[in-house]
């Protein structure tokens, strides 16, 4: 990362009571915070959930990569002179009730989600905060006005089910409270641990009202073809009274704590230490951060994406650099890496990571190193990686499972005939969205990127059988890639049994984005051209050009229909680096103006759908709605890599003109002085032929 930072302003990621009290807007607009252990709170930005992915404590409760909502959400009513107003919003079965978001005056997302209310004469501030590695929430109400006795009552609504599934009423969910200090502890089902539910006030009373609210709706997923209703248990609810200017804490977590100032003084350590979002690339810098997480047991993993990816292996490769390099946390990078080497057998990664599941991740592994070498050196890499890196080419050159092989011409050859192996994997009806067996054109660019890559190391390690071993192969890769891929100013998109496929998709530009190319920079012009007419849009790349009749321009629908379009034409961020680090290659510097245009184009972004961070995918027709995950690693990964790219050419830019400035001034400042010392000199020697010798007194006679 280059030391001059670039900043891209951005107003403040708060909002007003107009843009919330306007449902249309505000429900479309998502926070996120994360532990950093695989748990994370999420909801709209005027708490109404509308996803089952939706809750205060989503967490794992074991060592599994399963996740759970607990506490889905808690409804705030203020009591004021025997009538309550409920501060809450949902909806049930298309009825809001209640709506308390008319009573919302502002939220601010920095340094942590806060919401301010407004009822009658009584303010009340409300700050969210998501503890770092332990699975708790904490808010803290504070009663900036009041002009009479006021009372809040605090009313929590339980699912304690998988993040995936539904909660319905049933008769098996425990509906009881149990003493806890300064609050309960509930559990619904023996096989969860206890959720702590307490406050820093002794005199918060819990008055037990057990009860089941039958039909929460959740409009997301209904949108997206899925059932949206839900069932949730309540116990009762927490109440107390607040004077003007008093705080209360609410803290939920699965340990107990020891007492109500505990409460307050982790609340405010905690928040002390959270970094402000001031800028386009610190929130960006923010939501790469809550990817990387560290399970039990020291596993340090990447999660693709919130609120309902879990952890896959092309795309702990394909972001890790972005997620933690940009920030220079290359601590963290080593750490994943480590851990997936850690689990390799027989030469190979394991699970997601392995070219079984995905033919292409192990290939992005040296990608990923080339980038994590600028930080650490090449001996590092060499000594620390260099024997997963032989294993993983061997398997390759040898084959896997008859599937996956390193034919005769040098080119990966790789078939499946259930799911698909490259990252277009979508499947309708047990087939494949996109069938792509044969030799698709992004794994024979990262397969001769990792065959040059390895040399490259090893013959600076003087591993001379190593090098005699594979010297051969990157040139009989390349002869053949150019024999069969390169088509009409563009690459075929993969060949198989038929033929190449003459579809014009964006994986062909990882062929020209990669440090060591196949192709000839006539060729790369060709292909970008084709990309730039065809492809590209401010969000990204789409799949597919819009000339063609599988072509989808949006990615709504039933689950089969999004499936489709998001291999048939949506924008996918990711791909966009190999583009712009192409079309640098090619322009130098002077590919710049661009290059901003593209970084400032995703600035609007972070205000909308997934606040402070960068969605999965777009729509491929304007106006590029955002789709999917609400935040993604691959993609704020892409849109930093991009920023680091820009930074890296300003900088090599402004050091010649620096130093010519420089040289320019020593100049200025030389001739300075030896003006100022000719003229001294000058005045000098006049003074010198001037200057009279005092005359000599007469002799007097005395």
């Amino acid at each position: 990362m280059g030391t001059n930072r670039i900043l891209y302003d951005m107003s403040a990621l708060t909002f007003d009571k107009a843009s919330l009290g306007n449902l249309e807007y505000s429900l479309q607009r998502e926070m996120l915070s994360t532990d950093r252990i695989g748990g994370y709170m999420s909801t709209t930005i005027v708490c109404c959930n509308t996803r089952k992915y939706h809750g205060l404590i989503v967490a794992p409760i074991d060592e599994s990569d399963r996740t759970y909502v607990l506490l889905s959400s808690l409804d705030e009513t203020i009591v004021q002179h025997d009538q309550s107003f409920n501060l809450a919003l949902h909806r049930f079965k298309g009825v809001y009730e209640p709506r308390g978001h008319k009573y919302i005056t502002d939220f601010e997302y920095t340094p942590t989600p806060t919401i301010t209310y407004r009822v009658g004469g009584v303010i009340l501030k409300k700050e969210m905060l998501w503890i770092h590695k332990r699975t708790q929430l904490m808010i803290r109400y504070t009663l900036v006005d009041a002009h009479s006795e006021t009372k809040l009552r605090l009313r929590p609504f339980l699912a304690f089910r998988d993040k995936h599934a539904l909660t319905k009423a049933n008769m098996e969910a425990d509906g009881h409270s149990y003493p806890a200090v300064n609050g309960v502890k509930c559990r619904m089902y023996e096989s969860f641990p206890w959720l702590y539910m307490q406050t820093t006030k002794a005199d918060a009373e819990f008055v037990p009202a057990p009860d089941w609210y039958y039909n929460f709706e959740y409009l997301q997923d209904l949108a997206r073809g899925y059932d949206g209703y839900e069932d949730l248990l309540t116990t009762g609810y927490f109440e107390c009274e607040l004077k003007k200017g008093e705080s209360i804490v609410f803290s939920a977590s699965l340990d107990e704590m020891k007492s109500g100032k505990e409460i307050e003084e982790l609340f405010e350590q905690s928040i002390a230490r959270r970094t402000r979002k001031i800028d386009f690339i610190s929130c960006l810098e923010h939501a790469a951060r809550q990817f990387v997480v560290r399970r039990p047991g020291g596993r340090m993993e990447v999660i693709k994406g919130y609120p309902w990816h879990g952890e896959q292996g092309r795309q702990t490769f394909v972001a890790l650099p972005g997620i933690t390099l940009e920030q220079n946390h290359k601590e963290d990078c080593i750490a994943v890496l480590d851990t997936l080497v850690g689990e390799m057998q027989d030469g190979m990664f394991t699970g997601t990571a392995s070219a079984r599941v995905a033919v292409d991740a192990p290939l992005w592994f040296f990608w990923t190193l080339q980038r994590l070498e600028e930080q650490v050196g090449a001996k590092y890499i060499w000594e620390h990686y260099g024997e997963a890196m032989k294993g993983i080419l061997e398997n390759y050159r040898k084959g896997m499972d008859g599937r996956i092989v390193m034919n005769e011409n040098g080119l990966i050859w790789a078939t499946s005939d259930g799911f698909p192996v490259s990252w277009m994997d979508s499947m309708i009806d047990g087939k494949a969205v996109t069938p792509r067996n044969g030799y698709q054109v992004e794994v024979q660019a990262l397969w001769y990127n990792a065959v040059m890559y390895a040399l490259e190391l090893a013959a600076q390690a003087k591993d001379k059988a190593f090098v005699e071993s594979w010297k051969e192969i990157p040139e009989k890769t390349k002869a053949s890639f150019n024999a069969i891929f390169p088509l009409n100013g563009y690459l075929a998109d993969y060949v198989g049994t038929e033929g190449a496929n003459d579809f014009i998709r964006p994986n062909m530009v990882i062929a020209c984005g990669l440090k060591y190319k196949m192709l000839s920079s006539e060729l790369i012009l060709d292909t970008l051209r084709t990309i730039r007419q065809h492809l590209l849009t401010p969000r990204g790349l789409r799949t597919l050009s819009p000339r063609n009749p599988l072509y989808r321009g949006s990615q709504e629908g039933t689950p089969s229909e999004r499936d489709f379009a998001g291999k048939n034409g949506s924008v996918w961020p990711w791909l966009l680096p190999f583009y712009v680090a192409a079309a640098f290659d090619i322009n130098g510097d002077r590919y710049l103006p661009t290059a901003e245009e593209i970084l400032e184009y995703f600035e609007e972004d972070i205000q909308s759908y997934g606040i402070g961070s960068i969605c999965e995918l777009y729509d491929a027709d304007p106006p590029y709605a955002s789709r999917g995950a609400i935040s993604h690693a691959w993609s704020v990964s892409a849109v930093l890599d991009i920023y680091e790219m820009i930074c890296k050419y300003k900088e090599a830019k402004e050091k010649p003109a620096k130093k010519r400035v420089a040289s320019a001034k020593v100049k200025l400042t030389v001739e300075k002085a030896e003006k100022k010392v000719t003229k001294k000199v000058a005045e000098l020697k006049v003074e010198v032929s001037t200057k009279k010798a005092p005359a000599k007194k007469k002799a007097t006679k005395k």
